[in-house]
């Protein structure tokens, strides 16, 4: 009995499937609770902001002065501004401006730090450059930056591009280009260890290409802060980018964006308070589910962590 008994358990030891790593990735970040949370609620937002003209057909630019600064009715769910316009077809469409603009940031962002970031670990020689240009942009004031470049080439671009799509090139460029050092600080960091490791120190070795080492061992081995980074950079673009709209300085008042709603809704928050509330909770909500995203990613990705 004790030989059947084993025969019979043999088979199902060996039988039994092992995870891949991204299978490990994946168990451990669906069981972060505040990572499904923020999945939930991010994808309920992009939903509803990219289904949003099929979810409601209402124009957001269409003008109704009888109904001008109505609080929120069957009609009109977040009630209207102070023209009649629909403040919930505004959020709609401001959010996929707003949306636009923070993933279009994060991968101009992310494609500079990670090169300059990879660039600095592994060439010796280009990393005290390097670093000290990363020193630089982190030491000037990023917002006074930014409005100044606003200011000097917002014109022009609307001029060659229109009103629109000028201020969308502006906006994306100088976000994405004054948000890439921390990734590149981060992946430096892991590049300066991973340099040293066995199987890199034997692709040398053999007389593997300095280009192919870093896309087949390098780039594998720093995904997790770069993935990091990206939820991180989207959040952090869209803050920057609803700062600007709220100053006055980003999209035109025909063309909403979050930001550009709580700017336009500041002068009638005490006549209608929605006109700031939604607008805001959005911005927050999306922002607070990417960081949850960003936390289950960095405790999914971690091989410290996973499998805890």
């Amino acid at each position: 009995m004790t030989e059947a008994t084993v025969a019979v358990a043999a088979p199902a030891e060996i039988d039994t499937p092992q995870r891949s790593l991204w299978s490990d990735v994946w168990f451990q970040f669906r069981h972060h609770r505040g990572a499904m949370v923020g999945v939930v609620i991010f994808g309920l937002i992009v939903f509803l902001v990219i289904a949003g003209p099929w979810i409601w057909n209402a124009d957001p630019s269409y003008i109704d002065v009888k109904a001008r600064n109505s609080w929120p009715t069957l009609k009109h769910p977040m009630g209207t501004d102070n023209i009649g316009r629909d403040i919930f077809a505004q959020v709609l469409q401001g959010g996929r401006v707003s949306l636009l603009v923070g993933f279009t940031a994060m991968l101009i962002s992310l494609v500079v730090g990670t090169t300059v970031g990879v660039l600095a670990g592994y060439f010796r020689r280009l990393d005290g450059i390097l670093m000290r240009v990363t020193d630089l942009f982190l030491a000037l004031p990023l917002l006074p930056l930014l409005l100044v470049i606003i200011m000097l080439f917002r014109d022009t671009l609307r001029a060659a591009f229109g009103p629109e799509t000028g201020i969308f090139l502006l906006i994306v460029f100088i976000i994405g280009i004054t948000s890439w050092m921390n990734t590149a600080r981060i992946v430096r960091g892991d590049v300066l260890g991973i340099k040293e490791r066995e199987f890199v120190v034997a692709a040398k070795s053999v007389g593997a290409p300095s280009r192919r080492i870093i896309l087949r061992h390098i780039l594998p081995n720093v995904l997790s802060p770069i993935m990091v980074s990206a939820t991180l950079g989207v959040a952090n673009a869209i803050i920057t980018e609803s700062a600007l709209s709220f100053l006055g300085l980003g999209f035109p008042s025909d063309f909403p964006t979050w930001g550009r709603l709580l700017f336009d809704g500041a002068n009638f928050m005490t006549l209608t308070p929605a006109r700031v509330i939604w607008p805001g909770l959005a911005i927050s909500m999306t922002v607070l589910s990417i960081n949850f995203i960003g936390d289950g990613l960095r405790d999914a990705l971690d091989p410290r962590i996973r499998g805890r």
